[in-house]
């Protein structure tokens, strides 16, 4: 798998940073697979900076309703249809999803011409393919937020079990990747977070404004970190950087962040992580 980060920055873009949105390229020897957690306003452009054509996304996880992760959705779909693509879609998110799409299309006046699929989700199971889970829990965030644990299932034969223990991967079976939508510390992060190769957190703010971040339903970065140790995963990839913070300023973040938690890397866009 690779994790592709197509937005970075939390509530506004910048001129570095887009607003949130990850591709999971999954890489599977035997099927395609490319994924979108999250859209937020122009991420079908961030997509033209890469090799990834739109038509090849076959699901999109939304976290929340919130405009920086949402926003692009209804343009990347239109295009998407636009470009002759025929290819069915899925799209998985929270009560509201559904209807923020139906509205946004009727009021445009705009359709798509390839199968288009709305489940609203909630805790638990959100889909089992045979070769792939995602799991589903409710984080704290003002409005209904949920991040998505996915797990890769290790038949025989699928891996190269060797390869991967030289790349330093211990074997099991499961290869995990999680992605947390926004929030402040609490029990199901913990829930989702246990063991996973790879986790994705949101780390806002600095630790002095921790206090600020909490009161809006995120996080700061030590305590994304210490939720990383906590849960002893293998990485730790934080995002949603406040607007706030230049380059300098988060190279501060990313610091705060491996004095709690070594194994820790801050995403940029466009930054490929493999899982």
């Amino acid at each position: 798998m690779e994790l592709i980060f197509l937005g970075t920055s939390a509530g506004v873009p910048t001129r570095t940073r887009n607003v949130t949105a990850i591709l999971l390229d999954l890489q599977h020897p035997t099927r395609g697979g490319l994924w979108l957690f999250d859209c937020g306003e122009g991420t079908q452009h961030q997509l033209l900076h890469t090799a990834y054509h739109p038509g090849k996304l076959d699901k999109i996880f939304i976290t929340h309703l919130h405009g920086d992760h949402l926003f692009g959705l209804p343009g990347l779909l239109c295009s998407r249809s636009m470009a002759g693509n025929a290819n069915p879609l899925t799209i998985y998110g929270p009560a509201g999803t559904g209807e923020f799409v139906e509205t946004t299309l009727r009021l445009s006046g705009s359709w798509t011409d390839y199968p288009l699929e709305v489940i609203e989700i909630t805790e638990g199971l959100v889909l089992d393919d045979g070769d792939y889970t995602v799991t589903a829990r409710p984080l704290n965030h003002p409005v209904e937020c949920y991040g998505y644990r996915i797990e890769a299932h290790d038949k025989p034969g699928a891996l190269d079990a060797a390869a991967l223990i030289a790349d330093g991967v211990k074997p099991g079976p499961l290869f995990q990747r999680l992605k947390q939508g926004d929030t402040s510390p609490c029990p199901a992060a913990l829930q989702l977070a246990r063991e996973v190769d790879v986790m994705v957190h949101e780390a806002t703010l600095e630790t002095a404004m921790e206090e600020k971040a909490n009161s809006r339903g995120h996080s700061s970065t030590r305590q994304a970190a210490a939720l990383a140790r906590e849960a002893n995963v293998g990485r730790l990839i934080v995002t949603h950087v406040s607007s706030r913070y230049d380059a300098r300023g988060c190279e501060k973040l990313l610091a705060e962040c491996r004095d709690v938690f070594p194994a820790c890397e801050l995403a940029n866009d466009f930054t490929k992580v493999s899982v």
